[in-house]
This record gives C-alpha cells, structure tokens and sequence, in this order.
C-alpha cells in the first residue's frame, strides 16, 4: 500500500469517526446522565438536515444561519419529547420510553417523507468547495470544519462536566436523583438542559456532516446504530470514551471499505463490537 494512499484512507477515516463522535454526545450524555435512550436520535439527524436544506434552498437562509436555526428547531423538538415522556422518565419505565422514541421516530419520518418528499437533496455547503492538497493527501474545508468542531464540542462539553457547577449537579443527578433534589438539584430543569443539548448537537452533526452527501427521509438507520455502538463501545456516559470510539470505528470502516468491501463494514462493526464486549463488557471509558 502506498503511503499517500494509507494516509488518504487514515484522514477520510478521522472525519468520518469524529463525525460519528459529534452524532453521538448528545446520546452519550442523555444515557449517562439520566439513564435513558432515544431511538428517535438518527431521524433527528435526518429531519435537521432537512430542516437546514429547507432553510437554505426554500426561505434563503446562509449555511451557517440554517444550521444555527436547525439547531434551535430541534432542541425545542427534544424538550417537547421531554415533557411527553415525563411521566415515563420519573418513574425510569425504560420498557415504555423505547416504545414512544421507536414511535415518534416512525412518525417523523412519515412526516417528512409527506412534507420534504422523496427525492434527494443536497445541502449546498460553501465549505465543500474549499480544497486543502498535501502531497497526494486531499482535504475539504467541511472535512476540517468536521475535525475542528467536533474537538471542540467535546473539550467544552469535558469541561462543562468537570469543572463547573452544572456539571457537579449532572453528575449528582447521574448517581442519585432523589438525594441530588434534596441538595436543591431540579431534575427536570437539568434533563431539559440535556434533551435540548442532544437535539442541537445533532443538528449542527447534521449540518456538518449531511452535506457530505445526498440525504433521504429515509436515512437515519444507519447513524443511530453507529451511536449506540460508539455509546456502548466508549463507556456508558463516558466523554472522552465516546469520542475514541468513534474515531476507532471511523478508522477501522474506511480501511475495511477500501481493502475488504463497504458491503460488509458495518457488519463487521457489529462483530468488532461483539468481541470487544466480551473482553472488555464496560468499555473504553467510565461514565459520566
């Protein structure tokens, strides 16, 4: 293998990873602080980048102004879904909150599907047109956005729980959420915070990421199976697990792709996870 050609492959493997990593903080942070899932995650991703295309190729809007709107349209969409599940929530009937994100993932896409129609889009990203040449290594402006957001939303978001008072009552919350109200802690102004944050990190992903190529409502399978297995692989909870995992698997399907065959990669996702649980069943990291 030519090493112009390994690298190409290590590069187009770390924005696709760190892309993934970027779907994934939201659920990261959503199943390791509250204990609870959201299968409803990969048609978020869909129905933002929709609403970013509508946004740019309907109302005018500029790239950046779409993603920012997008983002705000589907932190307001997981609050709703918040306080829909609030019962549910309390009372941790996981059984239950499966059934209404599988069923709301189900009617957004229908939703879309009448609203956006069938046909491909793209989001036209001035960032794709920006072209950085290394040798033989070829990069995009978006492919750097990728690589420089993602890094960044992770450190702030580590730092967040880590060094601040939010992050104190996050993790507070995380271990026991009845002692936590008894210290002033409002659990459900704080899982508000978390469900917005999820709907705007996948969002901007979205906006990132989604330009990259055509996008369908029918799409999103795909991106919430690759972040239950970055959520899983990282360590429930875990920041920076996450983040390593999923530039792992980024890594490990561009080099498999191209070697072995794209029609297989995310099969052997799948048994690279199964093995890996096996030996080590917590992952990479420790929660929140």
């Amino acid at each position: 293998m030519q090493l112009s050609y390994f690298l190409q492959l290590l590069l187009n493997g770390t924005v696709a990873g760190l892309g993934y990593a970027l779907i994934a903080i939201g659920w990261t942070i959503l199943l390791g602080m509250a204990r609870l899932v959201n299968f409803a995650h990969g048609t978020m991703y869909m129905l933002a980048a929709f609403v970013t295309w509508y946004l740019m190729r309907m109302q005018g809007f500029e790239y950046l102004p779409a993603i920012l709107v997008s983002c705000l349209v589907l932190a307001v969409l997981c609050i709703v879904m918040q306080h829909m599940m609030a019962r549910q929530i309390q009372t941790q009937d996981l059984t239950s909150i499966m059934i209404i994100t599988l069923g709301i993932s189900y009617i957004l896409t229908g939703a879309a599907g009448l609203f956006f129609g069938g046909t491909p889009q793209n989001i036209a990203s001035p960032l794709r047109a920006l072209r950085l040449t290394v040798g033989d290594v070829r990069l995009t402006g978006l492919d750097l956005t990728i690589i420089l957001v993602t890094l960044i939303i992770y450190a702030a978001v580590w730092l967040v729980l880590r060094r601040s008072r939010i992050g104190a009552a996050m993790r507070a919350l995380a271990e026991d959420g009845k002692l936590a109200q008894l210290y002033g802690i409002n659990p459900a102004l704080l899982l508000g915070g978390i469900f917005a944050f999820e709907g705007a990190s996948v969002a901007l992903a979205a906006g990132l990421i989604a330009p990259r190529a055509p996008i369908l409502t029918t799409m999103g399978f795909q991106e919430v199976i690759l972040t239950f297995v970055i959520v899983v692989i990282g360590g429930i909870g875990s920041v920076p697990g996450a983040l390593v995992a999923g530039l792992a698997i980024g890594i490990f399907i561009s080099f498999f792709s191209a070697l072995v065959s794209s029609a297989f990669a995310l099969s052997a996702v799948f048994a690279t996870l199964l093995v890996f649980l096996v030996a080590r069943p917590s992952g990479f990291g420790k929660g929140i």
